[in-house]
């Protein structure tokens, strides 16, 4: 197998584990669907205020090892697979493969393509890439510091987001343009999809119906059993009644 078909195939066996969706599948087990609840995402932090902090934690481990595991293996062994590549082409590599999990989070194939943000795998991410652990650890700093003042995650996220690509930028020095500039441009993208993604979040924050994370809950969690619950903050309008559904008799239909 030539070099770019070896990539392609991790690019793919990334993908695949950053599909898997471990928030949703906490919930499921747990008996509720946390699309349902919360800010309907399938993310360690609704994952936690919907089933329980611990639960919570623990999607956030699975979520940050999905991300880490699949791009320290592209670290290890792709200097060796290239077969005596440039550096610039092995750490192009390494960034499809760290972009292959990153979507799959975002765009999992398990949930028709419909996936979180993209935060805790993007740390794992960048964790397992030799020049930017350090500046993923003091983003994380960032983010436990923001959460605390302000209460809210997506708050946090986006500090993190941001003081992470200023801080690559400022301490990257010349070989940000040379041999690293596939991760600098990985950088760039993954600021930008954090953002993007918290655009829904930005939204409620300006009209003061974003979650503090230690906030009280606005509904109760329902059971597979029951009719799934829309929470006030959700950003979606509420869904019509199907034709002969109860409680659809009498209504008209919404001109």
């Amino acid at each position: 197998m030539t070099f770019p078909w070896i990539v392609v195939a991790w690019f793919v066996g990334a993908y695949l584990l950053g599909s898997v969706p471990f928030g949703w599948l906490i919930g499921k087990a747990k008996g509720v669907d946390i699309r349902r609840h919360g800010s309907r995402n399938i993310g360690a932090t609704n994952c936690g205020r919907v089933c329980g902090a611990p639960w919570g934690v623990a999607a956030f481990v699975l979520d940050v090892a999905k991300g880490f595991l699949p791009v320290l293996a592209a670290v290890k062994y792709m200097p060796d697979l290239a077969d005596g590549a440039s550096p610039r082409t092995v750490w192009l590599a390494v960034v499809v493969v760290a972009a292959g999990a990153i979507l799959g989070h975002v765009f999992p194939l398990y949930l028709k393509f419909r996936g979180g943000k993209a935060v805790a795998t993007s740390l794992g991410v960048v964790l397992a890439l030799p020049m930017l652990w350090p500046l993923a650890l003091a983003a994380f700093g960032l983010w436990v510091l923001a959460v605390l003042i302000t209460g809210y995650v997506s708050v946090g996220s986006s500090v993190a987001a941001i003081g992470f690509g200023v801080g690559y930028f400022c301490f990257g020095g010349e070989a940000v343009w040379a041999e690293r500039l596939p991760v600098t441009v990985f950088v760039l993208l993954l600021m930008a999809v954090v953002l993007v993604k918290h655009r829904s979040n930005y939204g409620r924050l300006f009209r003061g119906e974003e979650n503090r994370i230690w906030g009280p809950r606005k509904s109760k969690v329902a059971r597979w059993s029951e009719t799934p619950a829309l929470d006030e903050d959700a950003s979606v309008v509420e869904p019509r009644q199907e034709e002969g559904a109860p409680g659809a008799e009498g209504k008209k239909p919404a001109r």
